[in-house]
């Protein structure tokens, strides 16, 4: 799952990139990819989804994460995507601070 802050002004372009990188990730094999545009997301006194990635008042927060089939699966698609042109250059580097993205992976131990 990754958090990042996208430029208001951008979110539109953010989404293609969105529909881009998420068209890899599923032909490399990932069981589902969700890109989550923040909508209540209020900026709070300790913590908060902003705070954590230091948005300003014109940017919003995206939410998205990836589901694999196991961590084995995981490593192997990232390293095809990560290698896929598509998504390479700089095509997307305006879209959204990298340096600001928080990620990591999880592991389910409960789903309803």
């Amino acid at each position: 799952g990754f958090i990042v802050p996208v430029p208001k002004a951008r979110l539109d372009a953010y989404k293609e990139m969105a529909r881009a990188a998420g068209d890899v990730w599923m032909e490399y094999g990932a069981l589902s990819y969700v890109e989550s545009i923040g909508d209540d997301t209020p900026y709070g006194e300790v913590t908060s989804f902003p705070r954590a990635v230091q948005a300003s008042d014109d940017e919003t927060v995206v939410f998205s994460w990836i589901t694999y089939e196991s961590r084995e699966s995981r490593d192997q698609i990232c390293e095809k995507v990560m290698k896929d042109p598509r998504l390479a250059g700089d095509e997307w580097k305006d879209v959204f601070d990298g340096k600001r993205m928080i990620y990591g992976g999880f592991r389910a131990f409960l789903t309803l």
